[in-house]
């Protein structure tokens, strides 16, 4: 049986604020793959989320920018930083379609200290740099990375002018929330945001191993390429799912 789609629209978050942040200049790359794959990956209490018979494997290189708690200012300085994650898509018996991160590599130490010690997530501080050009009137990014281990990733795309507004961009896109197994349990964050202004993208370089080491050695181009400039999220508090606990 194939999944609907989640709705274009995010709900309003239904309590407190707990961040706000911007991401910026997004490269969306994706692989589908059967769920089975991913399946031992997710935390207690979801499931692979599926579109046609299939799931997908994401690699993200952005830029998370303006990051502050509540509806507070902006964190100077650790508030911005280059990210690049490897994420997978989840739904759970409520229903509620959320994304889980195999991978988080970003750039600012105290983040990733707080990310893990705060929330569970497997974030790392890695050696991440950004580049841009115009060329022929077309915007072309880059992004490298590298990690404490010595896995690197370089990525290179050249966006195009087309909207992108197919139902593979709308299921790997519209997610308003994250599943994360935690201390024992798993947790729902839901966040809100503005639908993607999703537009076309070529890849121009892709030398990559972090996938493979967040356990998915997948050959061969992406089956979904696109790119968004910015969208303002917020995130509420994370929530227990039930039924869930380990220990």
């Amino acid at each position: 049986m194939i999944d609907r789609l989640p709705p274009v629209t995010a709900p309003a978050l239904s309590g407190p604020v707990m961040m706000h942040q911007h991401w910026d200049d997004l490269a969306f790359l994706h692989w589908a793959v059967d769920p089975a794959l991913v399946a031992p990956h997710l935390p207690p209490g979801v499931r692979p989320d599926v579109l046609d018979g299939v799931t997908y494997v994401g690699l993200i290189p952005f830029t998370l920018r303006g990051a502050g708690p509540g509806r507070a200012p902006a964190v100077p300085y650790a508030g911005t930083f280059l990210e690049t994650n490897v994420r997978l898509y989840s739904v759970d018996d409520e229903g509620r379609r959320g994304v889980v991160f195999a991978s988080l590599d970003a750039t600012r130490l105290a983040v990733v200290l707080g990310a893990q010690t705060a929330f569970g997530l497997p974030y790392r501080w890695s050696r991440m740099r950004r580049a841009e050009r115009v060329r022929d009137g077309a915007r072309e990014l880059a992004w490298t990375c590298r990690t404490r281990a010595g896995v690197r990733s370089r990525i290179a795309v050249r966006l195009g002018t087309e909207r992108v507004e197919d139902e593979v961009a709308a299921f790997v896109t519209a997610r308003f929330g994250l599943h994360v197994a935690y201390r024992g349990r798993t947790w729902w964050v839901a966040n809100e945001h503005e639908p993607w202004p999703l537009r076309s993208a070529e890849v121009l370089v892709l030398e990559d191993g972090l996938r493979a080491a967040a356990g998915f050695d997948l050959a061969g181009p992406p089956d979904h390429v696109c790119f968004a400039e910015r969208v303002t999220t917020r995130f509420a508090l994370p929530r227990e799912l039930p039924g869930t606990r380990t220990r």
